[in-house]
């Protein structure tokens, strides 16, 4: 804290930043769909900007025949460190000494409410940037190529991604980050998560075998839940956007232009498939409120802000335990 008062929040106690961090967590909490699901790995304030994610990596299973008396070879963990660098995102808005002193409506808190929504969707597209542009992919109907996708997604397609998956040993989720703005885990029915654009929901729908939420029994749906399909569970969010006109010229298929199709990743993940920085916590965001106060750039005071920022960070952490399928989507 400086000599003349002033916080690292602004015009706003310490006790008071974290009130509104929590506030501005809570009405994020819907867009944070990629959160649930990645390894994650809380960074404290005033620590380097580089994180680290550890794997460690599977034992040799080559048959070991013990002999008599004989001690083996002891064997060593190997491990994978991946390092990523966290970038600091935030935004601000300007409030004017007018609209605090005339508006009817609590300007201060609806302004917390909406930043809040913002940091949670801006932090998501950072990730969902990252994730689908991984290496794993494969394409819809068989084709070889993006621009070539004609076909929506099947139950075939699905147990083509699952087959892949399993077969390098990708691991069920079996535990989320709790909806909340602490940070807190909670653990889950076995499954892979496959996240979607909400577009995708009739064709989900129409999948063999689709399950809808309210069919679950007493296994609770994620928010944003669309139903489940054999041993995946779908997710959808807005902020999941397609490759406009990316695929097969044709008709009856959601496209942009109207003439080639939108193609649509669908993201499948196990277990610790990519990490990031949770957007959890006392250290996750940190708020700012600035009053209108006479300085060299506003002399009467007429402009105040109320702000955000955070470090974060998203990587990939094994191409293998996550699969893109880039499908069309019917109209």
């Amino acid at each position: 804290m400086s000599t003349n008062g002033a916080t690292n929040y602004g015009d706003i106690s310490p006790r008071t930043a974290a009130y509104a961090a929590v506030q501005l967590l809570e009405r994020g909490i819907p867009y944070l769909v990629i959160e649930k699901f990645g390894q994650t790995k809380p960074v404290p304030q005033n620590r380097s900007k580089q994180v680290i994610f550890r794997r460690y990596e599977a034992l040799d299973n080559t048959p070991n025949v013990l002999q008599e008396g004989v001690t083996p070879t002891a064997k060593k963990l190997t491990k994978t460190d991946i390092t990523a660098t966290l970038e600091q995102y935030g935004d601000l808005v300007t409030i004017s000494d007018v609209i605090l002193d005339t508006h009817e409506d609590p300007i201060l808190q609806e302004t917390v409410d909406i930043l809040g929504e913002q940091a949670a969707q801006m932090i998501e597209v950072v990730r969902y940037g990252v994730l689908k542009a991984g290496t794993n992919v494969s394409y819809a109907g068989g084709v070889a190529s993006r621009n070539l996708v004609d076909t929506v997604a099947t139950l075939a397609g699905q147990r083509s991604v699952t087959r892949a998956l399993k077969r390098q040993n990708a691991r069920k989720i079996t535990k989320t980050v709790k909806s909340t703005p602490a940070f807190a885990s909670q653990n889950v029915a076995p499954s892979y998560v496959r996240l979607i654009h909400s577009d995708l929901e009739t064709d989900v729908r129409g999948m063999a075998g689709y399950v809808p939420p309210e069919s679950y029994g007493s296994m609770t749906p994620y928010e944003s839940e669309i139903g489940k399909v054999e041993d995946c569970r779908y997710i959808y969010s807005t902020i999941f956007t397609a490759f406009a006109d990316a695929g097969a010229a044709g008709a009856g298929k959601v496209s942009t232009s109207g003439n080639n199709n939108d193609v649509y990743p669908i993201l499948t993940v196990g277990t610790d498939a990519y990490g990031i920085v949770p957007l959890k916590g006392k250290d996750a965001l940190t708020p700012m409120v600035v009053n209108p106060k006479p300085s060299d750039s506003d002399p009467m005071a007429q402009r105040g802000h109320v702000a955000w920022k955070s470090m974060q960070t998203a990587v990939i952490l094994n191409d293998l335990w996550m699969h893109r399928e880039e499908v069309a989507c019917s109209a």
